[in-house]
């Protein structure tokens, strides 16, 4: 019976090449590893002297998701900066960070900064987002939104959104006018 059995199954097998190895194609294109590694590897590397329009990176001021941002430049009126909180101050443009590289929100926020000082305008909102991390860290674009806020001559004050604004995802950021020339007040 044995016999029988090895002869029909080789018999079945005859012409049937043999597999070399034990992976299946897909039919998806493989990364390549090394240069996978490479581009992490650059894209972790910031040269520690490396500054935008003076927003710097050496420290981050790390914040959770839900953490509420506050903060005031000293000689900003406390009954203002509540008002600020209470979104009693409306404010005048707005501007979305989500899904940007940390690079990219920096230029973006420095660029709407300079228009909000050529416009005159008093307050803004930043939207950064909590972005809940897959490795646990802590969000990175809000905590370098955080951090360069406070850096920021133009920046007065700033503090979370009220919820219909974005909550603990937005700030308000009350803003030094620039008194422009040939305007009379």
């Amino acid at each position: 019976m044995q016999d029988d059995d090895n002869s029909v199954f080789l018999n079945e097998m005859r012409g049937v090449k043999r597999i070399h190895t034990d992976r299946a194609d897909t039919g998806k294109q493989r990364d390549d590893r090394q240069q996978i590694a490479s581009r992490r590897q650059h894209a972790a590397i910031l040269p520690a002297t490396v500054k935008v329009d003076g927003l710097s990176d050496q420290f981050v001021i790390d914040v959770a998701a839900e953490d509420a941002l506050y903060w005031a430049r000293d000689g900003v009126q406390e009954a203002q900066m509540r008002k600020l909180k209470a979104g009693q101050i409306s404010f005048e443009g707005s501007i979305d960070l989500h899904g940007m590289t940390v690079e990219k929100a920096r230029q973006y926020l420095w660029e709407f900064f300079d228009e909000a000082a050529r416009l005159e305008v008093r307050c803004v909102r930043v939207t950064h987002g909590k972005a809940a991390r897959k490795d646990g860290r802590r969000p990175l674009i809000k905590s370098h939104v955080n951090t360069w806020l406070r850096q920021h001559q133009q920046v007065l004050g700033f503090t979370s959104c009220a919820p219909k604004h974005g909550g603990t995802g937005a700030v308000y950021v009350l803003l030094r006018r620039q008194m422009m020339d040939g305007r009379d007040e």
